[in-house]
C-alpha cells in the first residue's frame, strides 16, 4: 500500500533558520521530521516576506526556530513575531553532532528545525520593541564608554611613570581628579622635546577622560529617566541602582513574561542550585552558566545591602554564627535578591498591562 502525501494546507510544519550578515538560510520539517524543503533569502524585508510566503506554501507553520535573535537573527524574529508566527530561540547546535555530521548552513537550519520538533529548543526570545531595548541600547555605549576613561587614566598614570624626572615630580600626590585637571590645562607648545611631547599625550589623554566622563553622566541621565519610568517597584529596591536596574532589565526583555518563574530567572542569571551528587551524598553547586553580567550586578547589590541594609546585616550575623562561610552567605543572599527582583519586575509588568489593557 502506497502512502499519500498530506496535502500542503492540512500538513504542519516547523521551519529553522540559520541566520548570517546577509543571507538566512531555512529548512522545513513535517511533523514526522521529513525535510519537505529548504530556501536562501536574503537578510532584509524583502527576504524575510519570501521566507514566510514560502514556509505558508509548504503547510501549517507551527513554529520557527531562529538561531541568534540577539544578533544576525533579530531582524527575522522581529518580522515574523509582527505577523504573528510564535518564535523559539535556537542555541548553537551540539558540537559532536558537528563534529560528525560536519556543518553547513543546511545541516545548521535543519538542527534548529529539529531542536524545536524535539521540544529541546522552548525558549521564547526577546521582542526587543519598547523601553528595554532602548535601555540596551543605551548601556551598550556607556560601558564602552566607561572601559575607553578606565583606559584612559590608566594609560595616563603609566605615561606619567615614564615621563622626564621635572614633568613626572609635579603630578605627585595628585587625586585622579585634580591629576585629570592639571593634565588637561598643559601647554606642551611646539613638540620639539620628550617632555613637549609628554605633555602633548597627557593632555590629549586627560581630555579623552573628561570627554567621555562627560558621557557617561549624559548616558545615565537618560538611564535612570528610563529606568525610574518603566520599573519604579524596581528601582525602590534597596542597592538597585541605575547600572543593576538596567542590566536587570536587559536579561527579562520587553517581554518579562518570558521568564517563567523566579526559578528560571534564578539560572537565567547562575545563581541556582544544581544538583552534584555521587554515590551516597546529596551535594549541591552554584550554576556557571547564565547572565554573567546580570550576576554581577546581584553581587553588587548584595554588597551594598551588606553594609547599609540593617535586615541583612543581621542576616549575615545570624548565618556566621552558624558557621557558614562569607562565600557562602553572599551566595545565598545572591539567590533571595533574584526571588524579590522578579516579584518587583513582574509587579511592574503586570501593572503596565493593567494601562494597557481596554477598559
Amino acid at each position: 500500500m502506497t502512502s499519500i502525501a498530506p496535502d500542503a494546507h492540512h500538513r504542519k510544519i516547523v521551519v529553522g533558520v540559520d541566520t548570517h550578515k546577509y543571507a538566512h538560510v531555512a529548512v522545513a520539517l513535517d511533523a514526522l521530521g521529513v525535510r519537505v524543503g529548504e530556501r536562501h533569502v536574503p537578510a532584509n524585508r524583502e527576504g524575510y516576506a519570501r521566507l514566510e510566503a514560502w514556509a505558508a506554501s509548504l503547510g501549517r507553520v507551527t513554529a520557527f526556530g531562529v538561531e541568534g535573535t540577539g544578533s544576525y537573527g533579530a531582524g527575522v524574529a522581529s518580522f515574523l513575531r509582527r505577523n504573528g508566527h510564535r518564535i523559539i530561540e535556537v542555541n548553537r547546535g551540539d558540537r559532536r553532532s558537528r563534529r560528525n555530521n560536519g556543518k553547513t548552513d543546511t545541516l545548521d537550519a535543519e538542527a534548529a528545525a529539529r531542536a524545536v520538533l524535539s521540544g529541546e529548543a522552548a525558549a521564547v526570545p526577546k521582542s526587543a520593541d519598547g523601553t528595554v531595548e532602548m535601555i540596551r541600547q543605551l548601556k551598550i555605549a556607556r560601558d564602552t564608554a566607561r572601559k575607553g576613561r578606565t583606559s584612559a587614566i590608566v594609560t595616563l598614570k603609566a605615561l606619567i611613570v615614564t615621563c622626564p624626572d621635572e614633568l613626572r615630580e609635579t603630578f605627585d600626590g595628585f587625586t585622579d581628579k585634580i591629576l585629570i585637571d592639571r593634565c588637561a590645562s598643559l601647554r606642551p607648545g611646539a613638540v620639539s622635546s620628550p617632555t613637549a611631547a609628554a605633555k602633548h599625550s597627557l593632555r590629549a589623554l586627560a581630555r579623552r577622560y573628561q570627554a567621555l566622563d562627560a558621557e557617561i553622566a549624559a548616558h545615565d541621565a537618560v538611564l535612570d529617566e528610563l529606568t525610574k519610568n518603566h520599573a519604579p517597584t524596581l528601582r525602590d529596591g534597596f542597592g538597585i541602582g541605575i547600572d543593576t536596574a538596567a542590566e536587570i532589565l536587559m536579561v527579562f526583555g520587553d517581554n518579562p513574561d518570558r521568564v517563567r518563574s523566579e526559578a528560571a530567572f534564578a539560572k537565567l542569571c547562575g545563581v541556582c542550585p544544581i544538583p552534584a551528587s555521587s554515590g551516597m551524598s546529596n551535594r549541591f553547586r552554584l550554576s556557571r552558566a547564565g547572565h554573567r553580567e546580570a550576576n554581577a550586578a546581584l553581587y553588587r547589590a548584595v554588597i551594598v545591602r551588606m553594609r547599609y541594609h540593617q535586615p541583612t546585616i543581621d542576616y549575615v550575623a545570624r548565618r556566621t554564627g552558624e558557621g557558614l562561610a562569607k562565600r557562602d552567605i553572599i551566595r545565598c543572599l545572591k539567590r533571595f535578591l533574584a526571588r524579590e527582583i522578579y516579584q518587583r519586575v513582574m509587579s511592574d509588568h503586570r501593572a503596565r498591562q493593567a494601562l494597557l489593557a481596554p477598559t
